[in-house]
């Protein structure tokens, strides 16, 4: 054999044999899946009267708060953010489910869900530092991450036939085109059992580096039916149960040894029976008149459920209708505390600039009372007979606002149990579990239930 041929021979040998003495192979990619099941309150987790057989196990053999804390508003997208951001609505900007958008003096208020995330979202999210290190990043039904470049592979909250990650499901048999098609119609179980199969497929396929999972029935339900009710936790175990899906993905993609899984919730949940209608107030004294687009408005509400968002429309009007304003709600029954944006900053919501997205004054509801975006009525009802409503929005003081958050897997302290911590401590936490150094926010990383 020519020596030529012996010498590319001896290389390939020596380049395929393994490392060099010495020298050991790199550590696999981590693998890090955020599981949010939306509204799963606290106190449901730490009720052993619902049996959550999945949660409790990855307690036993991971770790677990006693609760997380949310930022307010307590509603899904602020708190989702913070959650990626490390960060509250008084840095990240989201206050809704979506952008307040004004309509032009004397006009209300609208909150338009579809904002590229970019514009939305004023705080860089811990999928950002993924990518930019050049891992890969996937979500599936998360919030304020329309048209983000930083995820690799959505499955997204409005799903569209034409997009990469369906198709792909589609052309599997996973789903059905017209199951894509009709995504407004079909019911809030069969989004979530889709929106499980995508993330399972994800994980299955594409192995991302971090992937971010939403789950909306929890919260649907406790909204219809009130929370601490029959169906309450009937959703809760459910929720429980799909748990065990990705953790089956997990092993059949072979990335257990390397994967670390944080379930967490965005907020917990309440049950009410008087409902408090703010801007039929403003209407009944003159500060809001005409109706649908024919509407002319002084001041202008946005409820969040336990909490309300009230804007002075037209500008000049704000220095008589503002101490109106104080006047009218304060002798509302139900209206526990109005706070003014001098007391915004210990409340965490974003300062007030003109034309911009905080409100001129938030009201706060007493337990047992919500706010809700009605027009007419009288200024206080009660809810239907026999109706259970439920819902959150409520000043995240409120213990039964606090979140679930249960870790296990990969660096995760077997046995580990911490108090009550904020939900801007996940976003760091997630940071260190993936080795992005150059992440950092003022939030401490939950050390604690951290091996290193």
């Amino acid at each position: 054999m020519p020596k030529s041929y012996l010498a590319v021979a001896a290389i390939l040998c020596f380049s395929f044999s393994g490392p060099a003495p010495g020298q050991t192979n790199p550590a696999p990619a981590p693998h890090v899946i955020v599981i949010s099941l939306d509204g799963f309150p606290a106190y449901a987790l730490r009720d052993p009267a619902i049996p959550l057989p999945v949660l409790r196990k990855l307690m036993l053999e991971g770790a677990a708060a006693d609760g997380m804390k949310p930022v307010n508003p307590t509603v899904t997208w602020p708190n989702h953010t913070a959650m990626v951001t490390g960060v509250g609505a008084d840095q990240h900007g989201v206050i809704y489910n979506g952008l307040p958008v004004r309509g032009g003096d004397g006009k209300p208020l609208r909150i338009e869900p579809w904002i590229p995330k970019d514009e939305l979202v004023q705080a860089r999210t811990a999928y950002d530092a993924a990518h930019e290190a050049g891992l890969t990043t996937a979500e599936v039904d998360w919030v304020a991450v329309y048209h983000a470049a930083t995820i690799n592979w959505s499955f997204g909250e409005q799903p569209h036939a034409d997009g990469a990650v369906e198709r792909e499901m589609i052309n599997a048999g996973i789903v059905a085109e017209d199951q894509i098609r009709e995504w407004g119609r079909e019911p809030i179980t069969l989004r979530d059992d889709i929106w499980m199969r995508a993330a399972v497929h994800i994980i299955e396929k594409h192995k991302p580096n971090l992937l971010l999972l939403h789950l909306l029935t929890t919260d649907s339900v406790q909204h219809q039916y009130g929370a601490r009710t029959l169906a309450a936790n009937s959703a809760l175990i459910l929720a429980d149960r799909q748990i065990q899906r990705i953790l089956d993905a997990v092993d059949r993609a072979d990335i257990r040894s390397q994967t670390t899984i944080f379930v967490v919730s965005d907020h917990g949940f309440k049950s009410y029976h008087h409902v408090i209608h703010p801007n039929a107030i403003l209407r009944e004294k003159g500060l809001l008149r005409g109706e649908g687009a024919q509407v002319d408005c002084d001041a202008w509400t946005v409820s969040e459920g336990g909490t309300a968002m009230v804007y002075i429309t037209r500008e000049s009007r704000r220095a008589d209708v503002v101490p109106e304003l104080d006047e009218m709600f304060q002798k509302v029954p139900g209206i526990a505390k109005l706070i003014h944006p001098a007391d915004y900053a210990q409340y965490g919501y974003p300062v007030v600039r003109d034309g911009g997205r905080m409100a001129d004054l938030v009201l706060a509801a007493s337990p047992d009372y919500a706010f809700d975006g009605n027009t007419k009525g009288d200024a206080v009802a009660d809810v239907p007979a026999g109706a259970t409503p439920g819902t959150h929005g409520y000043l995240n003081s409120d213990p039964d606002m606090q979140e679930i958050l249960v870790a296990w897997g990969s660096g995760i302290r077997v046995g580990a149990r911490v108090a009550v911590v904020p939900n801007v401590s996940v976003a760091p936490t997630l940071a260190r579990v993936l080795g992005l150094h150059s992440f950092q926010t003022n939030a401490p990383a939950l050390v604690d239930i951290l091996r290193n």
